[in-house]
């Protein structure tokens, strides 16, 4: 069993953000703890449990986990213990800011057992920093990698955003040399989306913000996909790279689509073919929370065809691909002529094809 923690609390919404968060000055630690393990003793009873007793990863994501206080992350943490085994060398993230890193909040963290933290760089540029509404200084970058290393965090990931529009003058190639100075396990490489309901969607849509045309897109995910292989790292997943014996459990596991089980505003759960998610708003999850009522917001059962189409589209995006059979022989030979994939006993899409996923996906019957 993989566990997801939403931790909803931000400082601000950044210009690109489209996810479920909660702006707040003070943030409500203890509510949200008292919530997260309210909804989690409603999940003991899951009839999953009998085929994943063990708890392999637990992610908090947000919004900024580093925000709330570090005793409520072991507050969290110990009620799952105690209810439920976690597997001895089980990967146990918190996603965090570089401006929230002091050397008490690291050695919290790691007393209550995070051993791996993700860290939202996004860019070492100040101007880009300042334009994505960022909280945290290009200099407040290497300053939180030197905490988290001597607090004992060994398993260190960047986030990095790409595809920036031009008028920025972002410079790829430098922001990702600085990123592997610092000497992460992991780093995770986003391409820019644009969302209709963002400060970014609406500079977009009144032409005051260029998007960045495909063309370049895929000029610099070329040149992260080269950098990081020259570096040492296995580019294993469309989004991210690991030094070796350093991938991302917990998202591996999504990929994997093994069983996992969503607690906050807007999380997810998923079991086989059956998802569900959660009230979004992180108020109203609260008040649903505290009067026992449903929290549920939706859910939904795949069919055959659904199923398929997603164990297609996940194998293909990392790095492992799909045994050959999979593919239809004449496909997977279009596909490697034209350099979008290599064949074997597996179909792997190479770089340039993970470019055209979607479209790759689409047209297998």
């Amino acid at each position: 069993m993989h566990l997801y923690i939403h931790v909803p609390f931000c400082a601000r919404r950044c210009s690109y953000c489209d996810f479920a968060i909660a702006v707040r000055r003070e943030v409500p630690s203890d509510a949200f703890a008292s919530a997260a393990l309210a909804e989690w003793r409603g999940w003991q009873a899951h009839d999953a449990w009998a085929q994943s007793p063990i708890v392999e990863t637990i992610y908090f994501g947000g919004g900024t986990p580093s925000r709330i206080d570090p005793a409520a992350v072991a507050r969290v943490l110990n009620a799952i213990r105690h209810d439920r085994p976690v597997a001895p060398e089980a990967e146990i993230t918190l996603e965090a800011n570089p401006d929230d890193v002091t050397p008490a909040a690291a050695a919290a963290w790691v007393a209550a057992g995070i051993n791996r933290v993700s860290l939202g760089v996004q860019s070492f540029d100040p101007g880009v920093l300042q334009w994505m509404h960022r909280t945290h200084t290009a200099a407040q970058v290497p300053a939180a990698v030197a905490t988290l290393r001597a607090a004992g965090i060994a398993d260190l990931s960047l986030d990095l955003i790409f595809a920036l529009p031009r008028i920025l003058q972002r410079d790829w190639a430098s922001d990702l040399d600085q990123a592997l100075a610092l000497g992460p396990e992991h780093l995770s490489l986003y391409g820019l989306t644009v969302e209709p309901h963002t400060p970014l969607g609406r500079w977009t849509a009144r032409a005051e913000v260029p998007p960045l045309d495909d063309d370049a897109y895929a000029a610099e995910f070329l040149v992260a996909d080269a950098r990081l292989r020259e570096a040492g790292f296995e580019h294993y997943e469309v989004s991210n790279a690991a030094r070796p014996g350093r991938r991302a459990r917990h998202n591996s596991a999504y990929w994997r689509r093994a069983p996992f089980i969503g607690l906050g505003p807007s999380a997810h759960s998923g079991f086989g073919a059956t998802r569900q998610w959660n009230i979004r708003d992180w108020s109203a999850y609260e008040r649903a929370v505290a009067a026992g009522a449903p929290i549920v917001a939706g859910e939904e059962s795949l069919d055959p065809a659904a199923l398929r189409l997603e164990e297609l589209y996940l194998g293909l995006r990392t790095s492992d691909g799909l045994p050959a059979a999979a593919i239809p022989a004449p496909i997977a030979e279009q596909w490697t002529g034209a350099g979008w994939a290599t064949s074997g006993d597996r179909i792997r899409l190479t770089p340039e094809g993970w470019l055209r996923l979607d479209a790759l996906v689409a047209s297998l019957p």
